[in-house]
């Protein structure tokens, strides 16, 4: 059997920026000094005037986009999500969000698995900061194939738009029905739903095939939009199973786990719980040493639910 492909979605995030670059003319790419982590520099070699490098200033970054969005361009910040969501979520606020500007946040090295640089750098509550910001679209892919199609919609959307990427490679899967706030189905099943979004998806289906190992038929949902939220197959596959999980490398206050209790809240389910990040910080690491530390490997996922 070949080895899967693997590909970090911050990498698919620079390479989509050139080829939607190419269609629309009126994109700019604005960096804080982080374009080869980012992978803005992909954009900045293709489009070197269109590429603007503010220096180590995000909430000067994101007025200067603000003011670009006025005259008609379409601007994409590239930061970290510490950086992007943390450090500037009072410009974000209110000179991107309040007058709902035509702005779009490229947010990489998202979770935990952002490894060494420790918890000063894992942002793991970005999700809930910008789930609770009105006029925001949230986009949280899970893979290489699923960034593209989420920087695609954004160009298209009217307003402001956050993009979660990560830093750590995660497989490439085959390409899936893409619709904004809409929900994909991987694995159909009758005796749990697991519910995931970003890179956590290669964790959950070792999860599912672990269970179905063990005789328990798990369902699979993927959400590559976390703003709006697909209410309507959360609440189908909650029904249809009745024991509800949900999978994230956030907090598990504020993220998918939170947008999937209000979709199902009185539903009267056998048995719903949130597998995330337990309301602590990370720390220092290796990525794979990080994601067994916090309970977030495939093995650790199916053996939770079995339990449960």
């Amino acid at each position: 059997m070949s080895e899967i492909k693997k590909i970090a979605t911050r990498e698919s995030y620079g390479n989509a920026l050139v080829e939607v670059g190419k269609e629309h003319e009126d994109l700019i790419v604005l960096d804080a000094d982080l374009a080869g982590a980012t992978k803005t520099g992909i954009f900045k070699k293709a489009f070197p005037e269109r590429h603007w490098d503010v220096g180590i200033a995000e909430a000067n970054m994101t007025g200067i986009a603000a003011g670009l969005a006025t005259c008609g361009k379409v601007p994409f910040i590239s930061s970290f999500a510490m950086f992007a969501a943390g450090r500037n979520f009072e410009q974000v606020r209110n000179s991107i969000g309040y007058p709902h500007l035509n702005v779009k946040i490229g947010a990489t090295h998202a979770g935990i698995s952002v490894g060494e640089d420790g918890a000063t750098h894992q942002c793991l509550e970005d999700i809930a900061l910008m789930r609770v910001l009105p006029n925001m679209t949230v986009f949280v892919p899970s893979d290489a194939t699923e960034c593209e199609q989420c920087v695609r919609a954004a160009a298209e959307i009217n307003g402001p738009v956050y993009i979660r990427t990560a830093r750590l490679p995660s497989p490439v899967y085959d390409a899936r029905p893409f619709t904004v706030g809409k929900g994909n189905v991987i694995k159909d099943g009758k005796d749990c739903v697991i519910f995931t979004c970003g890179i956590m998806l290669e964790h959950c289906l070792e999860a599912v095939q672990l269970l179905a190992e063990q005789g328990i038929d798990a369902a699979l949902v993927s959400f590559h939009t976390l703003k709006p939220f697909d209410d309507e197959l959360a609440r189908t596959y909650a029904a249809k199973c009745g024991k509800v999980f949900t999978v994230e490398e956030h907090s598990i206050i504020g993220g998918l786990g939170d947008a999937v209790a209000s979709a199902i809240c009185g539903m009267g389910l056998k048995h719903f719980e949130k597998i995330g990040i337990n309301d602590v910080f990370g720390q220092s690491g290796k990525p794979a040493a990080l994601l067994e530390e916090y309970g977030l490997t495939g093995k650790q996922i199916a053996d939770r639910i079995a339990k449960a």
